[in-house]
Order: C-alpha cells, then sequence, then structure tokens
C-alpha cells in the first residue's frame, strides 16, 4: 500500500505539518526556504513538521538539506518526477498536524507569510476553524512580479474556473494553503490529480463534501520576473482542469465523497 491509500490517522501529535514539493529548484534556494519556513513556524510558537518531497530532482537539491534542521525535517525523494499534485499527496498523507498545508519550494512566495497562516486558523473571532485557509494574490495593491502575458493567463483561467464551478475562493492557484486534518481525511482518498490542477481539485472536493469556509490570506509573488507560459503548460492544465469538471459536475462521481463528509461530520 503506498502512503497516498493509507488514511491519515485521527489524532494529530503536531500542530502544523508543512510539506513543500521541490523540482530543480537549487540546492541554495531550497535551503534557504526551508530554514526560512521553520524560523517563521518557531516564531509563532507552534509545534510543526516540515516535509519536503523531491519530485524526482536531478540537481543534487535533495542533498543539499541532508542534515539540517533533523528536529523538524523530513524528506522524502521520489524516484522519478510524477508532478505537484502528486508529490503533495505524498507528503500530506504522511502528515502528522492538525493542519497540514504547503508552499512552493522556490521562495517566490516569502516563507515568513506563514505566520498570517497560522494566525487565520488559531485566531479567528467567532472561535471556528476553518476548512481552508489560502494565499491569493488578487488583492487590490500587491504587487505581483508576473510577466503581462502570465497576469492574462491568471486572469483568463480564474474566470473559466468561475464560470465552471461558481467557487468562493478568489485564487485557487497561488501556491500556499492549509487545510484542517478532518477535512483532508476526507478529501484525500478522492484526489487524483498529479500536476497543478491539485490545487483546484482541492476546492471543487471540498465544496462538494461540505466544506466551504475558505479563509483568505493575501500573499505577494515576489520574483519570476522573467517567468513564461509554455503552451504545453496551458494545454495540460486546461484539459485537467475540464477533467475536474467532468467528474464532479457532468458525471457526478463524488456522491461516496459527499455520504464519507457526512460521516466524518457526524464522527466529530
Amino acid at each position: 500500500m503506498s502512503s497516498q491509500e493509507r488514511p491519515l490517522a485521527d489524532n494529530p501529535l503536531l500542530d502544523v505539518t508543512l510539506v513543500m514539493p521541490f523540482f530543480n529548484p537549487g540546492g541554495d534556494a531550497l535551503g534557504d526556504t526551508v530554514v526560512r519556513a521553520a524560523e517563521t513556524l518557531a516564531s509563532s510558537k507552534i509545534s510543526f513538521e516540515i516535509v519536503a518531497v523531491s519530485d524526482g530532482s536531478t540537481d543534487g537539491s535533495a542533498r543539499s538539506i541532508d542534515g539540517i534542521l533533523p528536529e523538524v525535517l523530513v524528506t522524502i525523494v521520489l524516484p522519478r518526477n510524477r508532478g505537484k499534485g502528486y508529490a503533495l499527496r505524498e507528503g500530506m498523507s504522511r502528515g502528522r498536524g492538525s493542519y497540514i498545508g504547503f508552499i512552493d519550494a522556490d521562495g517566490d512566495i516569502a516563507p515568513e507569510v506563514l505566520s498570517e497562516f497560522v494566525r487565520a486558523f488559531t485566531v479567528q473571532p467567532d472561535g471556528s476553524k476553518p476548512d481552508i485557509v489560502y494565499g491569493s494574490k488578487r488583492h487590490p495593491g500587491l504587487l505581483v512580479h508576473y510577466s503581462v502575458v502570465r497576469k492574462v493567463y491568471s486572469w483568463v483561467y480564474q474566470r473559466l474556473v468561475n464560470v465552471l464551478f461558481d467557487l468562493s475562493a478568489a485564487d485557487t492557484q497561488t501556491g500556499v494553503k492549509f487545510v484542517r486534518r478532518d477535512v483532508l481525511s476526507t478529501l484525500l482518498p478522492y484526489m487524483t490529480e498529479d500536476r497543478f490542477a491539485f490545487d483546484l481539485e482541492l476546492f471543487v472536493l471540498a465544496r462538494q463534501a461540505g466544506f466551504e469556509n475558505f479563509i483568505e490570506v493575501p500573499v505577494r509573488i515576489e520574483k519570476r520576473v522573467s517567468s513564461t507560459v509554455s503552451i504545453r503548460s496551458v494545454w495540460s492544465i486546461s484539459r485537467d482542469t475540464l477533467g475536474i469538471f467532468w467528474r464532479c459536475r457532468i458525471r457526478g462521481g463524488t456522491s461516496e465523497l459527499r455520504d464519507s463528509a457526512i460521516r466524518a461530520r457526524t464522527a466529530r
């Protein structure tokens, strides 16, 4: 049985699990992001672990973090590149936190923003526990260093998502999110996306299971000045998005998920 087929244990041992998937980010960039993330989470006075998942990296970056932060860092090395979504499912399925989340390993999103996420799921005025806390680059006044082509693509894609799924989340694709443990435990067995549509699938399945308490945290994208979008990547995520629409909205293949979510709520 693979780690993705094992259900999450019922009882968390830590406050937070942070998964950091990576594919050839360069050892310096990866190590810097890991250390800054650990420092930020430690300053929040919570118990945590960081699970770094090499998605078949070939640049030696996995070796570059050997031995650092042994008390909090676990490294998983996948033998070949399977995609961000696959790496995330692999890492999240092993999480021991009450909230299990992820952040991109390349440092484009400053790890210091993690303190805002911890605050969002621990200090809600009404005492509620959000189902998903997600980063959004769509706040007025945020400076996002994307190329014009990438900005246009991002805007068009989010409009497509809104039309197909009518989600309340303003930005499904920014690479930092946290999910409450019982929510993730319900959703993970039904998640199949291996690539960048993983984030969208998470929101769509959460809503279909009746989890809609989404909290938005503004994040600033710091780099990617020369970022480009390939036709191949546009086709890939568009195909996967339509696949999610077919499975969840047309074929209606989530009735078992809804039943599982009802059982989970009854057991709480």
